[in-house]
């Protein structure tokens, strides 16, 4: 046996996009990161694992803008750039997929790495800081966890009471001048994919 072929490969670690470029999960870069892959990705992964009500799944496009909508509710006058992050929040899903909660926190910390690694070129790529600033990041969880509250109970078949005590209850968001919530329906794959371009553009100019 030759020394060559006595030494284990490296395991793959990037994965091809149909822009044709390969992003290296472990170290990606900025420049293999494209708008049109995120959202052709996050029109395809399913919240909830797919345990949603209709004929499609409610995509994590979908969440993106729904999130994206609360914020502003919440932040009317956000710059857009951060508009942006917030629409940007689960980005990396387009390659990792999306993963309720609970299993993240029995995954740990291998997740969050890649996570955080993908995020910061993404965010590199499109003119963003590696980071978002605290209170970018705060208004983020806060509009997530709406967001959530929403879908579980108009969606993923939680009662309201049973809802309450995981995400709590929406307390100041909607109404008045904030408007009612939305009814969430969820799109057709094409069809998310394309509203989360046509809103990346709006916010990225």
């Amino acid at each position: 046996m030759s020394p060559r072929s006595s030494r284990t490969a490296p395991p793959r670690a990037w994965q091809r996009m149909l822009s044709g470029r390969r992003l290296d999960l472990l170290d990606p870069s900025p420049l293999d990161v494209e708008i049109e892959d995120i959202a052709h990705g996050l029109a395809r992964v399913a919240r909830w694992n797919g345990q949603t009500t209709g004929p499609h799944v409610f995509s994590v496009a979908q969440h993106c803008l729904l999130v994206e909508d609360i914020a502003l509710r919440l932040e009317p006058d956000l710059e857009r750039r951060w508009r942006l992050a917030v629409l940007l929040h689960d980005a990396p899903e387009y390659v990792i997929g999306d993963m309720i909660s609970p299993f993240k926190a029995v995954i740990g910390g291998d997740y969050k790495t890649v996570e955080a690694r993908l995020m910061a070129a993404i965010h590199l790529r499109f003119g963003l800081p590696a980071t978002a600033p605290a209170a970018v990041t705060a208004l983020i969880k806060k509009a997530d966890r709406v967001a959530a509250y929403l879908e579980a109970t108009q969606l993923a078949g939680f009662a309201p009471e049973e809802a309450d005590g995981i995400f709590g209850r929406p307390a100041g968001v909607f109404g008045g001048s904030r408007g009612l919530p939305p009814a969430l329906e969820p799109m057709a794959t094409e069809p998310a994919g394309r509203a989360y371009l046509a809103r990346f553009a709006d916010l990225a100019g």
